[in-house]
C-alpha cells in the first residue's frame, strides 16, 4: 500500500464521535478549528474534525504533495497537464512567476487606460453597460457588481449569459442605446451561445439608432485576432493570457465591467484582498491554512462520510450570487472520474454544490436539513456590518437566525414525538465575514479558488480542464446539421419541436 493509500486508509478508520463529543472532549476546540485572514473568520468547530483528523489529512497532505503542486500553480509551471498549460490567475494579482505577474500588469494598465478614456466621454455620454459572456465570462462579473454596486455603481450594469432572448429583451429593457457600451467576453470569442448573443445586441443598438453599433464594443479575449475578424476594432479589445482560465479569470480583463461599473479602485482592493489569501494559502501550515481545512472538511465527508452535495447560503442580500458563482467554480473543476495520469479515481471528486440565500431557505430547504435523511455539510457565509441604512434590528435578526441554524443543525432536538425529533449531529461551517468591501470579497473567493485547487490536489485530479462541457455542444451542432442519428427519445423530441432539417 503506498503512502497516499495508507493515509486514506487512516482517514476511513478514524473513530467518529459525534460533535457534542468533541466539544465535551476539547474546551479549546474553537480556538484550534477556527482561522481568521483578511477580515474573514472561519469557523471549521462545528464539522466532525479533531486533532487525529487533522493529522491524518496532513498526512494526506504530505503523500499527495499539496506543497509541490502549490508552488507548481504559483510558480507558472504547467499543472493543466490535460491541455499543457499553466494556470495563472494568481498572477493577475500579483503572485506568480515574474514575467506573468508583469504581463497581467501592463494588461491591468491597458484596461485602465480604456475606463479612463470611457470616463473622459471618449465613447460619448455612457450610462449603460451591456455585458454578454457565458460560465465564468459572466458569473464573476455578476457575482462582483451584484454584490458590491447596490447603490454605488457608477454605470447602470446587466450580464447576459442565457441563449434564451428573454434574458437579453430583459436586460436592454430600461437601456438607451445611445448611452450602452457592449462589452462581449469570450476567451475563445467563438462560444455559440456569446456570439449570438452579441450579435443580436449589435442589431439592438442599429436599430436603436447608433451609427456604427461596433463603435461601442469593448471585447474581452485570449484571442484577439477573432475579435478583429468579428469587427471589433483593435484599440478596444482587452486581451488575457490563455493561461487563465474562464472561472477564474474574473482578475483579468474579464473584470472590466466590474472595473468600471466600481471603479479602478474598488478593482485594485479586489486584488489586493485576493493577494492576501493568496499569501496565507501558500504560507500557512496546513493545520491553520483556512483553505487546506475547508478542503479536508470537503474530502472527510465526501470520501469518509459519504455525502453527496455541500450546501452553501449566503445570509447576505449581497451575497445571494455565491452559490450560483459556487456550483461553476467547484463542479466544473473537480467533477472529474479520472485522475491525471487517466485512471479512474476510485474515490467520490466534488460534492454537488447548491444553496440558496439566508433567511428564505430556512423556509424551504431546511426541513431536509434538519429531519431529512442526507447527510448535508452546510456552509454559513454572513458579514457584520449590514448593507443597508434601515433598521439595524434587520440585520440582528439576520444574524441571529444564521447562527441559530448552525446551532441547531448541531444540537438537535429529542422528542417522544417523532415528527418533532431532530437528530442533530449534523455539520456545518461558519465563514463571518467583517464587511462586504472589495478586499473582503477578494479574499472570499480566492479562499474558494485555493480549497478548490487543494481538494483537486488530495484526489489528484485536474481542477483546471473541462471537457465534461464540450459533447453537449458537439451534439448540438450536430442536431442543427442533421449529421448525426439519434436516440428515438431525441429524434422525437427533434420532430416534435419542429428542428429537423
Amino acid at each position: 500500500m503506498d503512502e497516499t493509500n495508507r493515509a486514506w486508509a487512516a482517514l476511513e478508520a478514524a473513530p467518529r464521535r459525534t460533535l457534542a463529543e468533541l466539544f465535551a472532549a476539547d474546551p479549546g476546540r474553537v480556538a484550534t478549528l477556527t482561522v481568521e485572514e483578511g477580515g474573514i473568520l472561519f469557523d471549521f468547530s462545528k464539522t466532525h474534525l479533531d486533532g487525529a483528523l487533522v493529522g491524518a489529512f496532513a498526512d494526506l497532505a504530505r503523500a499527495a504533495d499539496l506543497t509541490g503542486a502549490r508552488e507548481a500553480l504559483f510558480a507558472g509551471r504547467v499543472v493543466n497537464r490535460s491541455e499543457g498549460r499553466a494556470a495563472e490567475h494568481s498572477a493577475e494579482r500579483g503572485q506568480g512567476a515574474p514575467e506573468s505577474v508583469a504581463r497581467a500588469a501592463a494588461l491591468h494598465a491597458r484596461m485602465r487606460a480604456l475606463i479612463d478614456a470611457i470616463e473622459a466621454d471618449a465613447f460619448g455620454p455612457v450610462r449603460h453597460i451591456l455585458h454578454i459572456g457565458i460560465g465564468g465570462s459572466a458569473l464573476g462579473p455578476d457575482f462582483l457588481i451584484d454584490a458590491l454596486g447596490r447603490g454605488s455603481r457608477r454605470y447602470e450594469a446587466a450580464v447576459v449569459s442565457n441563449v434564451d432572448a428573454a434574458a437579453l429583451e430583459e436586460a436592454v429593457a430600461g437601456f438607451d442605446p445611445q448611452t450602452t457600451l457592449l462589452v462581449i467576453a469570450s476567451k475563445t470569442f467563438t462560444t455559440s451561445e456569446t456570439m449570438l448573443n452579441a450579435r443580436s445586441a449589435l442589431e439592438w443598438l442599429g436599430e436603436g439608432g447608433v451609427a456604427d453599433p461596433y463603435g461601442r464594443v469593448i471585447a474581452l479575449t485570449a484571442a484577439p485576432d477573432k475579435a478583429i475578424e468579428f469587427g471589433v476594432d483593435e484599440t478596444r479589445i482587452l486581451p488575457f493570457s490563455e493561461s487563465v482560465g474562464g472561472r477564474y479569470s474574473m482578475w483579468s480583463s474579464i473584470g472590466f465591467p466590474a472595473a468600471l461599473a466600481l471603479g479602478w479602485e474598488a478593482f485594485e482592493q479586489l486584488l489586493e484582498g485576493a493577494a492576501a489569501m493568496d499569501r496565507h494559502f501558500r504560507l500557512a501550515p496546513v493545520e491553520r491554512n483556512a483553505p487546506v481545512l475547508a478542503a479536508f472538511v470537503d474530502r472527510y465527508y465526501a470520501n469518509v462520510r459519504g455525502a453527496e452535495t455541500r450546501a452553501v447560503f449566503a445570509y447576505d442580500e449581497r451575497l445571494r450570487l455565491l452559490p450560483s458563482y459556487l456550483q461553476q467554480l467547484e463542479m466544473e473543476s473537480d467533477g472529474k472520474s479520472v485522475k491525471l495520469d487517466g485512471t479512474p479515481t476510485g474515490r467520490a471528486t466534488a460534492p454537488i454544490t447548491w444553496g440558496g440565500v439566508g433567511t428564505d431557505a430556512q423556509h424551504a430547504v431546511f426541513q431536509l436539513l434538519h429531519q431529512g435523511t442526507h447527510l448535508v455539510p452546510v456552509e454559513f457565509v454572513a458579514a457584520i456590518e449590514p448593507g443597508h441604512s434601515y433598521d439595524e434590528e434587520h440585520h440582528r435578526q439576520l444574524l441571529v437566525n444564521c447562527f441559530a441554524q448552525g446551532a441547531a443543525l448541531m444540537a438537535g432536538k429529542p422528542s417522544d414525538d417523532p415528527h418533532r425529533a431532530y437528530p442533530g449531529d449534523r455539520p456545518s461551517t461558519t465563514i463571518l465575514i467583517d464587511r462586504v468591501d472589495p478586499a473582503t470579497l477578494g479574499a472570499l473567493i480566492a479562499f474558494y479558488e485555493h480549497r478548490t485547487f487543494a481538494n483537486a490536489a488530495f484526489l489528484g485530479i485536474n481542477p483546471f480542464d473541462q471537457f465534461g462541457v464540450e459533447l453537449g455542444k458537439q451534439m448540438a451542432k450536430a442536431i442543427d446539421s442533421g449529421g448525426l442519428d439519434f436516440d428515438p427519445s431525441t429524434e422525437a423530441l427533434i420532430a416534435r419541436a419542429g428542428l429537423g432539417g
